[in-house]
């Protein structure tokens, strides 16, 4: 039997093992390679860079749509984030987004989010005002956040209300 890794998710440090494909047909992680790729060939320039620029934005519409999300290339995605059902995930290009996050189906990210890293967004969460979102915090399935949740706090309900504030450390 494997055992399991007990080990604190980092809020600061990118764990880019999640992000990487675990088969062929892995939707969320094949849309965030086509990313991330787009990123990269479009950062270094060049012939060659304008060449796999083209290529990763047809992988990007094939695996978008294959995903049934809206996640833009020129996003800002923190290392580590994970997809389960990457189902109606919207994000808003100017909305960032920190390092190992978990975003569950049908997540929306207005422009304007500041996003700390290791945040878990319940099913249905709905960001739709520019706030902020500190380390390690957790929206609960269906809120609508309205408001800054503190880090280490849990946000639930519409309109979304902090339920409980735990102490984390890095």
């Amino acid at each position: 039997m494997k055992k399991a890794n007990l080990s604190p998710v980092s809020a600061t440090e990118p764990d880019w093992s999640r992000e990487e494909p675990r088969d062929w047909w892995d939707p969320g992680r094949q849309l965030l390679k086509s990313i991330r790729r787009y990123q990269k060939w479009k950062k270094k320039g060049g012939l060659l860079g304008l060449y796999f620029c083209k290529l990763s934005v047809f992988q990007h519409r094939f695996w978008s749509v294959v995903a049934g999300a809206d996640i833009p290339l020129n996003c800002q995605i923190g290392g580590g984030l994970v997809l389960v059902h990457p189902n109606g995930v919207v994000i808003h290009p100017d909305a960032r987004i920190g390092c190992n996050c978990l975003l569950l189906q049908q997540v929306t990210v207005v422009a304007g989010v500041e996003m700390g890293g290791h945040v878990d967004v319940g099913a249905g969460a709905k960001i739709i005002r520019a706030v902020t979102i500190g380390d390690h915090a957790k929206i609960g399935a269906n809120a609508v956040v309205l408001n800054d949740v503190p880090a280490g706090a849990t946000a639930v309900g519409v309109p979304a209300k902090i339920v409980s504030l735990a102490a984390q450390t890095d």
